[in-house]
């Protein structure tokens, strides 16, 4: 058996639940977002970073839907045997957490981080991780979820994941203490996503997945191809 990761991430999702109808909902917006934003092409070169080694209709939705699958690479911690398995076409490049991504520069059309950045461990690491995505395409996607939609996406708990104190508070209470550490998880604001992305860049963000305004569940930072001057 390949070695499995992301188990921790999809705690709360059990397989055709109403908690996984909602997170195929919103990964579809976030897909549909993707597309009107990115405009990939059919011989567009894709790099999709983070991809889940857990096998749901929930996850890994630019594999599942995205019709050109040849075009795309995807890379992960994990060793993925079961993700090559069901996507033979896509090719898999396992990473280091925290280390240089192993791709050129510039080498893709557009590189997309779905749901990943949350989870680097710290600010710091998370702007490496940003300038890293940013190297190797010319064309970034990332979207995280958000802290202000009003069910936390790894615990479940509704509203008190807004403050700090009671998150920590409930997920001691609840036996999930490793979530409100920030080496496992950084909750993210539009605020925290913006102090995150690299300087100078032309990124627009927003808000993605389920659309409840201020409230929706995922945001979206999304950089452009830079023009040339």
């Amino acid at each position: 058996m390949g070695q499995v990761v992301d188990n921790k991430y999809y705690e709360v999702v059990a397989p055709k639940s109403f908690s996984e109808k909602i997170l195929i909902k919103a990964r579809d917006n976030i897909y549909d977002d993707f597309l009107r934003l990115c405009r990939p092409g059919e011989q567009s070169k894709i790099l999709d970073v983070g991809v889940s080694d857990v096998l749901s209709d929930g996850a890994n939705v630019l594999e599942r839907r995205f019709p050109h699958q040849q075009n795309i690479t995807a890379c992960g911690i994990g060793d993925a045997s079961e993700f090559q398995r069901e996507f033979p076409q896509i090719a898999y490049v396992q990473i280091e957490a925290g280390q240089p991504l192993p791709f050129a520069d510039g080498q893709f059309d557009i590189v997309a981080a779905n749901a990943v950045l949350e989870h680097v461990g710290s600010p710091q690491a998370q702007k490496f991780f940003v300038s890293e995505l940013s190297r190797v395409g010319k064309a970034v996607f990332i979207t995280v979820p958000h802290r202000y939609f009003p069910v936390e996406h790894h615990t479940a708990i509704p509203f008190l994941h807004w403050w700090d104190g009671s998150f920590a508070a409930s997920c001691r209470a609840l036996g999930k203490d490793k979530w409100a550490q920030s080496e496992n998880l950084i909750l993210m604001n539009r605020a925290h996503l913006v102090s995150a992305l690299d300087s100078g860049a032309d990124w627009q963000v927003g808000h993605t997945g389920l659309r409840l305004g201020i409230l929706s569940s995922n945001l979206y930072a999304f950089r452009p191809v830079r023009s040339s001057r």
